[in-house]
């Protein structure tokens, strides 16, 4: 079996927990009507709020996560 294949058998809580602890997504929101960024852990779950990007992301890996990119 391959790789993707095995990815694709995973249930969806086990495939959420994927990159757990390491990885943080981040990605922009509008909070009344202010650009913003949100910090979510892998499984989805939002950590953080932040008002800049580069913040956000230097917040990540000051707490050992890898920042991602979610458009």
């Amino acid at each position: 079996m391959t790789t993707i294949e095995q990815l694709k058998q995973l249930s969806p809580d086990v495939f959420a927990q994927l990159g757990m602890p390491s990885l943080a997504y981040i990605k922009p929101v509008q909070v009344e009507g202010t650009a913003a960024w949100e910090v979510h852990a892998a499984d989805g779950t939002q950590i953080a709020l932040m008002a800049d990007r580069e913040v956000a992301i230097a917040a990540c890996r000051q707490n050992e996560l890898e920042p991602v990119s979610v458009h």
